[in-house]
Parts: C-alpha cells; sequence; structure tokens
C-alpha cells in the first residue's frame, strides 16, 4: 500500500475549518482507493504569528522539503501586518521550493453556477498556466522620496529565458495530453516591450509540439474574450501578474472563488495545494464557507502524488453534489462546511 507524505497547513479565518472538511474527504479516499498518508500539521498564519511573533523563514523549509505534497487552507488575517504573512508563506513557498508552476483549472461543475447567459459546462472548461517565480512578485521594490510630490514607487517586471522556456514547455505537455490540443499565450508584448521575450520563446517551443495548435493575445483582449467567448480557450499559458488575474476571471466564470483549486507545482517535487480563496475573516468560525475549493485543490494534490482514480472521484463527487443539489451552491451560508464535506466524503465512498 502506497503511503504519501502531506503537509498540512490550516492557516487563517476559514483556512481550518475546510482544511478539515478536505481531510475528511482524505480519509475516505484512503479507505475507497487504497492508499495511506502520514500527515504533519505546520502552524504558519497570521494567528501564529500574531501569537508568537514566528515567521516562516526559508531555513524552516527543511522539513517541507522532505514530504511529497502539502495541502494549505488559507493565509491572511486582519490584525496582521499588511501582505507580510502573505509573502512569507505563499511567495515563501513559492519561491523557496522553485514552485514555478500555478495550475488553474476552471472548473464549471454545474451550468446552474454559471454567470453568463448561455454559457454552460460544454464552453467554460480551460486551464490557466501561470508562471509562478517570476515577474513584479519577486522584488520588493523602493520607494523615493516619500512623502513630496516625487514620491516614486519602482519594482522590476523580470522574465529569464529559463523561467519563461519551462513555464511555456510545461504549458504545452499539457495541452498536448487534452482532447482540444489548442494553447493560447498571454502578453502584453506590444506595450511592454520586454515581454517579447514570451513570444520569442513561445515560438521556439511551439516547433517541438507540431500537434498542439497556437495563438497568443495580448491580455486585454484575453479578458474580454474570457467573457464573451470562454469556449475558444483551452489552455492559457501567462505571466505570473496576468495569470493572477485572469485565474480568478477564470474562476468567477465557473461560479466564484468559492470553486477554485490550485497547484504550485514542480513536477516531480514536493508542491503546494490550495484554494484559491482568500481566508474570509467574516466567516471564521462560523462554520458555514464552502469547501468546495479546498476539496477540489486536494483532488489535485491526490493526481500530483500518482492518485489519478481518488482525484476523479473528488470531481465526479463534488459534480455530482451540485448537479443534484444535494450541494446547494457554493456561496458562504447555504450549507454548513461540514454537510459539505460530508455529502463529498459519502459519495466518494460509495
Amino acid at each position: 500500500m502506497n503511503t504519501y507524505r502531506l503537509g498540512v497547513i490550516p492557516g487563517d479565518g476559514i483556512g481550518p475549518e475546510v482544511t478539515e472538511a478536505a481531510l475528511k474527504v482524505l480519509d475516505a479516499c484512503e479507505q475507497r482507493f487504497g492508499f495511506r498518508t502520514e500527515r504533519t500539521r505546520f502552524p504558519w498564519s497570521g494567528a501564529h504569528f500574531l501569537k508568537t511573533g514566528e515567521r516562516l523563514t526559508p531555513d524552516k523549509l527543511r522539513p517541507i522539503r522532505a514530504l511529497d505534497a502539502v495541502l494549505l487552507g488559507a493565509i491572511g488575517h486582519p490584525d496582521a501586518p499588511r501582505g507580510m504573512i502573505e509573502r512569507d508563506v505563499i511567495i515563501g513557498l513559492r519561491r523557496g521550493l522553485d514552485l514555478y508552476v500555478n495550475l488553474r483549472p476552471v472548473v464549471l461543475y454545474d451550468d446552474r453556477l454559471s454567470p453568463l447567459r448561455g454559457k454552460g459546462a460544454s464552453e467554460i472548461h480551460m486551464t490557466v498556466i501561470r508562471e509562478n517565480t517570476e515577474d513584479v512578485y519577486t522584488a520588493e521594490g523602493e520607494w523615493t522620496a516619500v512623502g513630496t510630490p516625487d514620491e516614486t514607487a519602482v519594482v522590476p517586471m523580470r522574465f529569464t529565458r529559463r523561467g519563461v522556456e519551462r513555464i511555456v514547455r510545461y504549458a504545452f505537455e499539457l495541452a498536448r495530453k487534452g482532447p482540444r490540443k489548442h494553447l493560447t499565450l498571454v502578453d502584453k508584448a506590444n506595450a511592454i516591450p520586454v515581454q517579447q521575450i514570451w513570444r520569442d520563446i513561445f515560438d521556439e517551443v511551439a516547433a517541438e509540439f507540431p500537434d498542439v495548435e497556437r495563438d497568443a493575445m495580448y491580455v486585454d483582449a484575453a479578458a474580454m474574450w474570457l467573457v464573451l467567448k470562454p469556449e475558444q480557450f483551452d489552455v492559457i499559458v501567462t505571466t505570473n501578474l496576468f495569470g493572477d488575474i485572469l485565474s480568478d476571471l477564470g474562476a468567477a466564470l465557473a461560479g466564484g472563488l468559492g470553486t477554485a483549486a490550485s497547484g504550485n507545482i514542480h513536477p516531480g517535487k514536493v508542491s503546494v495545494f490550495e484554494p484559491i480563496h482568500g481566508s474570509a475573516p467574516k466567516y471564521a468560525g462560523k462554520g458555514v464557507a464552502s469547501p468546495v475549493a479546498a476539496i477540489g485543490a486536494l483532488a489535485l494534490l491526490l493526481e500530483h502524488v500518482g492518485q489519478p482514480d481518488a482525484a476523479k472521484g473528488i470531481d465526479g463527487a463534488i459534480r455530482n453534489g451540485l448537479r443534484t443539489g444535494r450541494i446547494k451552491g457554493v456561496e458562504a451560508g447555504l450549507q454548513t462546511t461540514g454537510e459539505v464535506g460530508d455529502i463529498i466524503a459519502r459519495s466518494v465512498s460509495a
């Protein structure tokens, strides 16, 4: 029986609640599909910082490096310094573990969740591949002349050939595996000349994938077409900044952040999986947040470690629960967190 070493970072706000629901589903998967997990919990969160003053620094990543994967709940506390814990934990894990792929599937589980008239699951199904370790997220930047009329804030938009090539290659490989075999590059090379590096490398790598149809689109046009004609998209590859924005738009097309899961991946190495929603402190402790996104993140984690049948079982359980109405929706307050977790766990076990 395969055993996987998992890290669990419940985090802040609703994070611990949705994580517990996901772990209940993991228990059901272990029984149904015949594998085991050894789980190590880590305290990294805004709440932990406020209580102890301790932060996740690069030297504390060593025990995480020994794992197969990590399930992360949510990070962000209203009383912690703005953005500090998010940079420590979320960006710290991505950069410290070199998790260069941000995988964000856009999955419309049920047509009634679509906000677009006449667009359902047959039109809204795509994957956004976001470069995860470069761009404006990789530097603190600097302020000069603070408090004067000449105050200026600067941060570099940095891309490397190595960074662009590996994410573009990953996206081509993913597109090749799918039935549509189509890849769209999204950039803003017309207005940001340094982004020409994306166009050049995209064309170079494309020569190795003659079976994959490809096109390129500027980010403003892509945002428009995601709303007007989402069916034209299959796999999208883009920069860190644009991917952050477009994947949230994709989540909205699928019914909201409550449906959206993501993977921070280095193929073949320890990777981190999380819902893309925040910690939602106003719902913390009430047991009303939907765990669907966290459970979807668990499915991505299981796919990563080599349990594709379990991942498909979770996807089917979520889909069936929403389509039959047993899961009423993904908005906070429609059902308790535990109830939704139980519905999906029972469906997986059946």
